[in-house]
């Protein structure tokens, strides 16, 4: 084992914050559906999560900090990310919106808007558009 391998990255700890994060979400109701243990088992890989930490993190989801990002471009780009991840390959089916909706209110977006966020998300993502394109839209929904 490396000297490197004893200390977590500052991007393990970011990612494993992420998980940690979005694993709250998944029990804000007090268990975790199997769409979602999918979708996490799924995020885990993605996140380079280890089978150990999983269970670690699922047992005490407030374990690692969540850094919800404060300005709204973070949370757009966040938004992206999870919309991508929720809509690869549609093993959510249905589900996909309203796990999308708890983690956009999640991120900070007004409940009010988080409909609209989730769908124009979901639609950009189905259309395959690149981070640049999907921003820009994002952030002119309104005009």
């Amino acid at each position: 084992m490396s000297f490197s391998d004893l200390f977590d990255s500052g991007f393990q700890l970011r990612n494993k914050g992420h998980f940690s994060a979005i694993a709250r979400v998944a029990l804000t109701d007090g268990k975790i559906s199997a769409e979602e243990k999918a979708f996490l088992d799924k995020l885990a890989v993605r996140l380079e999560i280890s089978p150990a930490e999983y269970g670690w993190i699922l047992e005490d989801a407030w374990k690692y900090p969540s850094n919800p990002p404060y300005w709204h471009g973070a949370r757009r780009w966040r938004v992206f990310c999870l919309a991508r991840i929720v809509h690869v390959d549609h093993h959510l089916g249905d589900k996909q919106e309203l796990l999308l909706r708890k983690f956009c209110i999640a991120l900070g977006f007004n409940v009010d808007n988080v409909d609209y966020i989730v769908d124009k998300s979901l639609k950009l993502v189905d259309k395959k558009v690149d981070l640049d394109a999907f921003l820009f839209e994002m952030t002119n929904m309104n005009q």
